[in-house]
Parts: structure tokens; C-alpha cells; sequence
């Protein structure tokens, strides 16, 4: 899916420009589909010339395929629903949808996370000025991924002519990672959870007099027990996913792999200062343990906090804490250690102009724990310009069909031909590509709890003009996304098709 800018008129700039990316594709069919439909119907039409008899045996398979490729379940083709549901059946038989690990094993696997998380694992590097960062090193791509922590500015406090700067920075941003061919994508993660109270009891418990009155003890111990209830963990970070092989300099091993990608952190770091976002620091080792086992065991949240404020906490936490000890994949929920999640995926952009604080709803704490990730797939500039001109090619060749078949223009069509055009001229003046896509995931510690999670976190997508779609069958791979592990869901369809 593309994402442009576009300023309105008026006092209050708005923004817009999405569109789904589409081929030169009938029927609402996608280019490959196409073409095959096209061959089978000149082929039924020689083969009628040839052996009209062979019809009646070609015939009813061609008529079954047509209704498969044709008929849509919420927008999706009958055929690839049914392909994703054999596909779960025959995970399911052969148990690949469960996962226990052993408390006390010893051979090369015994730490290995579940599903598309079994290839990872952490590493610890030196940034330079004298502290170390985690990287997490997808041992089968050879992918490295790393984690900035940052502190977002509010909205809510900002002036609209700086909050209107922090966009077009943002989207400058965007555009310059076009030149870095080696960065495969970007995810921005908001991780949000109640308050566990840990921190400030501690805090609380470490300061206290213990001279101090009967009365003012007891007043600073309700406020104690009343601040979960009021207060939220907020966590941001921008995670990035370099690609060794891709890089100009062309490193030979993991060591220079790994100083090329610090380098690349270091620059990206000081620009994306710019976007209203204050830079906290690379995510350490422990911090990324941290994230992931708080994922997997949310009642562990208050003991992992309490773990990464003490003083020398680097090693606090290794890849081994990260994992669960059991996860169970079920059709439409992930149950794992303490948590049962529920994740979706972008299912279709604002169609209309939207504020820069669209999302304000959807990222806002809650009363659950939830993950709202937006990941960037950038296009190389060079990349970029052809695949605008194919989109608009595409969009010429399917009005020219329509004008040849008698069929009038839809408004929708109109309107996405306009778009095309745009994104090509945008582009032409220096914009940049993108393929964005959105994930959320939503945490409950008891299963009665599961359903008003899910109706409090699709009623804020509806608020902040998102359409989701549940993960049926991929709740999984949508939980391992919403992680700082350079998870790609498309990537990974890709690879698996091929």
C-alpha cells in the first residue's frame, strides 16, 4: 500500500493519498490471476473449436476454478481462504500450532523461541561510546535488526505548525531510507500496558522514612495501590532491519556486518531527532529480552521492570528468559504462558483525509496491554519510479477495458486513476515510495476479559478511521510482529510461496 502526504486548504491541514497497490488485473483479479484466467478461456475456446465433445469433461473443472478465483470473502478470493484454511488444518494435525519448551534441557535447541522467532537470536555490540546495544540476527536471512527507544512529543501540547513539521520530517525520513538500499524495513512500535505498580512501589518503599508519621505512611500507601488503576507503561521504539548482503561496502562477516549497522543507526538516529521524537538510546540486550518476555508472560511485567532499573542490568536478562514456556496457536487467539492475545492486521486505510492525531485512539493506553505497530517498507528510488509508472499503466489499461466493454467509470476507479497520477508526480518531484502495512495485538491474562479487549481495541480502530481485519490462522505470526525481532509478514509469505 502506498502512503502520500497532501495538504488541504484551510486552517487545519489534513492528510491523505493512501491507496492499494494494484496491477493490471480484471474482476478485481491481481495481474498473475489475471493472465491465467485469460489462458484458460482462450484455451476452452480452441479446445471447442478443436473437440467441442472435451467441453463437457474440461468444462465443470474451469467452471469450479472460475467461481474460487471470482467469489470474495471480505475481499479475499474463495480459492486462497480455502488454500489458508487447508493450510491450518494440516498445521494443526501435524502440530506445529503448539509449542512447550523444557525447564531443564541441554542440547543446541533448548532456548529456541516458537514459530517464524525459531531462526533468532541476540546479540550484544559495542555502540561506540562506551555502552552496548542488542541486535537481534535472523540466522537464516542473515538479517540484522535494531531497536531506538524513543520519547514521542504530545500532540495534545504542541502547536499545530510543529506538529505539521514533525510530519513532513517524518516523511522526509521516510523517503531518504530510499537511498539506503541495505535498510529492508522500519517498524515503529507503541507498547502500551497498565501501570503493574512495581515502579512506583519501589520508588515509594526506597525513599519512605520510616520515621515519618502513621498517617502520612498510609496516605502514600493508597496512592500506591490506587496508581495502577490510573497510571500506564508507554513504550515506543523504532526498530530497524538491515541487510547485510545489500549493503554498498559489502560486509565479510558478522563483525563488520554489525559495525556497518551501528554506523547506519548513528545517522538515522540524529535525523529522526527531527520528527518530534527525542532519541532515548539503542535498546539494550536485557531491554529486548525484556520486551519479548513481558509479551509472552504479561504477569511478569512488574518483576522485568523491577529487573532492568536496577544498576548494571545488561546481563540481567538473556535470550534464554525471552521465550514462553508454553504457546498454543489457536484460529483466533494466541494463549501463551500468562496471556491470551488476539492480533490483526491493516485491512484498509482512511478513505478520507485524516488529522495528523488519527491514531490518537488507537495508540492511547487502555485497560489492556496492546502493541500498535506500523511498518515501512521503503522502495529504492530507482525502484520507485517504475513501479508508479506500472500503476499507472495499470490504471490506463483497465479504463481502456472498461470504455471497450460498454462499462462506465466507477466513481472509486476515478478516484484511484487520480491517485496513481499523483503518486507519479509527487514522486517525479522528489517523494518517496513506500509499502506500509499495520499491525495490533491486544493482551488479556484472563480469558473472560478476551472479548471486551477485543470490542475496546477494534471500537479505537473504528475511532481513529483504521479498518482491521483478525489474523485467522496467523495469530502467531501477527504476535511475533508487533516484537522487536524485524519480523516481516510479507516477507515471509513470499519466502514460504517461493
Amino acid at each position: 500500500m502506498f502512503k502520500e502526504v497532501t495538504t488541504m486548504a484551510g486552517d487545519i491541514r489534513t492528510y491523505g493519498g493512501w491507496r492499494r497497490r494494484r496491477g493490471i488485473g480484471l474482476l478485481g483479479l491481481d495481474t498473475t490471476a489475471t493472465f491465467i484466467a485469460l489462458g484458460a478461456m482462450l484455451g476452452a475456446v480452441v479446445l471447442g473449436t478443436v473437440r467441442p465433445g472435451l467441453l463437457l469433461y474440461a468444462g465443470p473443472p474451469l467452471l469450479v476454478a472460475g467461481v474460487l478465483g471470482l467469489i470474495r470473502v471480505q475481499g479475499v478470493p474463495l480459492a486462497v481462504v480455502a488454500l489458508a484454511r487447508l493450510r491450518w488444518w494440516w498445521g494443526s494435525w501435524r502440530g506445529h500450532t503448539r509449542y512447550r519448551a523444557g525447564v531443564v534441557v541441554d542440547h543446541p535447541r533448548a532456548f529456541q523461541l516458537p514459530g517464524v522467532l525459531a531462526p533468532l537470536t541476540l546479540l550484544s555490540a559495542e555502540d561506540g561510546y562506551g555502552g552496548r546495544y542488542g541486535i537481534v540476527w535472523d540466522r537464516r536471512t542473515g538479517l540484522l535488526t535494531a531497536t531506538l527507544r524513543v520519547v514521542p512529543s504530545s500532540l495534545w501540547l504542541a502547536d499545530r505548525a510543529d506538529a505539521d513539521t514533525w510530519v513532513a520530517c517524518w516523511g522526509n525520513w521516510l523517503a531518504s531510507l530510499g537511498h539506503q538500499r541495505a535498510v529492508r524495513h522500519v517498524t515503529v512500535t507503541v507498547d502500551t500496558a497498565p501501570e503493574p505498580g512495581s515502579t512506583l512501589a519501589d520508588a515509594v518503599t526506597a525513599t519512605l522514612d520510616p520515621r515519618a508519621p502513621a498517617s502520612a505512611r498510609r496516605i502514600l500507601q493508597q496512592v500506591v495501590d490506587a496508581a495502577p488503576a490510573a497510571a500506564a507503561d508507554v513504550d515506543t521504539r523504532v526498530s530497524v532491519t538491515f541487510d547485510p548482503k545489500a549493503s554498498p561496502s559489502a560486509p565479510k562477516d558478522l563483525l563488520d556486518a554489525v559495525a556497518e549497522l551501528g554506523r547506519l543507526l548513528e545517522g538515522l538516529a540524529s535525523r529522526l531527532s527531527l520528527c518530534g521524537v527525542t532519541v532515548v538510546g539503542r535498546a539494550t540486550a536485557a531491554e529486548i529480552a525484556g520486551t519479548i518476555r513481558t509479551a509472552f508472560d504479561p504477569a511478569a511485567r512488574g518483576e522485568v521492570n523491577r529487573l532492568l532499573s536496577r544498576p548494571g542490568s545488561e546481563e540481567a536478562l538473556t535470550w534464554a528468559d525471552a521465550g514462553p514456556v508454553h504457546a498454543v496457536e489457536h484460529a483466533d487467539r494466541y494463549v501463551h504462558d500468562s496471556g491470551i492475545s488476539v492480533s490483526w492486521a491493516w485491512h484498509e486505510a482512511p478513505r478520507q483525509t485524516v488529522h495528523s492525531d488519527v491514531l490518537a485512539h488507537l495508540v492511547t493506553p487502555g485497560p489492556y496491554p496492546k502493541r500498535v505497530t506500523l511498518q515501512y517498507r521503503v522502495l529504492p528510488a530507482a525502484q520507485a519510479t517504475k513501479t508508479l509508472e506500472l500503476e499507472v499503466n495499470a490504471a490506463a489499461f483497465r479504463s481502456a477495458f472498461r470504455r471497450k466493454t460498454g462499462r462506465d467509470e466507477t466513481a472509486r476507479d476515478a478516484y484511484d486513476a487520480a491517485r496513481a497520477r499523483q503518486a507519479a508526480t509527487e514522486e517525479a518531484m522528489g517523494a518517496g515510495v513506500c509499502l506500509v502495512s499495520m499491525y495490533a495485538t491486544v493482551t488479556v491474562t484472563d480469558e473472560k476479559e478476551l472479548q471486551r479487549a477485543v470490542a475496546h481495541t477494534e471500537a479505537a480502530a473504528e475511532s481513529s478511521k483504521i479498518r482491521l481485519r483478525r489474523l485467522w490462522g496467523s495469530q502467531a505470526v501477527g504476535f511475533a510482529t508487533t516484537l522487536p525481532c524485524g519480523i516481516c509478514p510479507p516477507e515471509l509469505a513470499h519466502r514460504w510461496h517461493a
